[in-house]
């Protein structure tokens, strides 16, 4: 889909300027729920042949806490990370709302997931869990807002009341807000007191592409930086293989997760890492499942639909794994019982 002339006209001024090329085609990328929008451009004559502009957009009040402020600019955490050595596209161009990234292609690591050779899949799933890894040990600096972000009591209790909001009306039977909240709440206290590393946020295979390096081999690449947070060890670990998008073997995940613990720079026991996997996998499956009923219900997306079986099958079996842990989370587990696995959404 060709993007808007005015859209068209600004990139096209930023590329001119920036990179001194022509542009000759502006095609609109599908957007994800997201307010960015992105566009694949492709540039006159030399290399390289394509680039990705990326707009930025006012974003949906719904997609985050009330108070919470937007995400800060991508460059200042692009540029540390690249410092540091970790795998992230190049930014070529910038202005206030536009920036000019590298087309890192098409194939993600979701794609790569449905059309691969599984060997082949799990050894990208295996860089990726490094890159996840090596994500926790880069330092901190003050120059770099993300780190002054963080995984907290608000975001468990924003995630716990868009789960009452949009998942809760499934369940049936009497009203299990408070359930919902107060087993929230648990997870945001055990988060509270482990340690605090660096995190993607939404480090899902669709944010993972595949590309080709100067020496011809193959890697990954991490898209989607900018709402970069501090968080457990475990976050990323759940983005990736919790992924409602991508079916994995349970017992690749496990053997991926025990691969990973020792190179996480606190080294978690095994029992704790468990835990905290656990936990964690219920408050980001939960509001993921959440955002998916909200794209049907308010904007009319229905492209999630076919994920909520898996997401809501995820969801029941963390629930069970952590039933006897604690009182509310056996509450909460009785709650997601009743949650269809396959809902009617209008």
């Amino acid at each position: 889909m060709a993007a808007p002339d005015d859209v068209q006209e600004r990139i096209r001024r930023l590329v001119r300027a920036s990179l001194g090329r022509e542009v000759e085609d502006v095609q609109a990328i599908e957007p994800g729920l997201g307010s960015r929008r992105f566009h694949r451009v492709r540039l006159a004559g030399g290399d390289p042949p394509t680039v990705v502009a990326r707009l930025e957009r006012e974003e949906d009040p719904a997609l985050r806490p009330a108070g919470v402020p937007p995400e800060p600019p991508l460059a200042p955490i692009r540029d540390w990370l690249a410092r540091h050595g970790l795998p992230v596209f190049d930014l070529l161009a910038s202005e206030p709302g536009l920036q000019v990234l590298q087309d890192v292609g098409s194939e993600s690591l979701e794609v790569a997931a449905r059309t691969r050779p599984l060997e082949g899949v799990h050894e990208l799933y295996r860089e990726a869990c490094g890159i996840a890894a090596r994500l926790q040990h880069v330092p901190a600096s003050a120059a770099v807002p993300n780190f002054e972000r963080r995984l907290d009591a608000p975001l468990f209790a924003y995630k716990a009341d868009q789960f009452v909001e949009w998942v809760l009306p499934l369940a049936g039977g009497p009203s299990s807000a408070r359930v919902v909240r107060e087993a929230f709440a648990l997870v945001a206290e055990e988060a509270d007191a482990a340690p605090r590393r660096l995190a993607h946020r939404d480090f899902k295979a669709a944010n993972l592409h595949v590309v080709r390096r100067a020496d011809h081999s193959e890697g990954l690449v991490m898209i989607d930086l900018q709402g970069a947070f501090l968080a457990p060890p475990e976050y990323d670990l759940v983005c990736l293989l919790r992924d409602s998008h991508v079916a994995l073997d349970e017992t690749f995940v496990q053997s991926a997760l025990e691969e990973v613990r020792p190179r996480l720079p606190d080294a978690p026991d095994a029992e704790t890492f468990r835990r905290r996997f656990t936990l964690l996998t219920l408050t980001r499956n939960g509001k993921d499942l959440s955002r998916y009923l909200y794209a049907a219900r308010v904007r009319g997306d229905s492209r999630y639909v076919p994920l909520l079986p898996r997401a809501i099958a995820t969801l029941k079996a963390a629930s069970e794994l952590a039933r006897d842990w604690d009182p509310r989370l056996a509450r909460l587990a009785d709650v997601i019982a009743r949650v269809p696995e396959s809902p009617c959404v209008p």
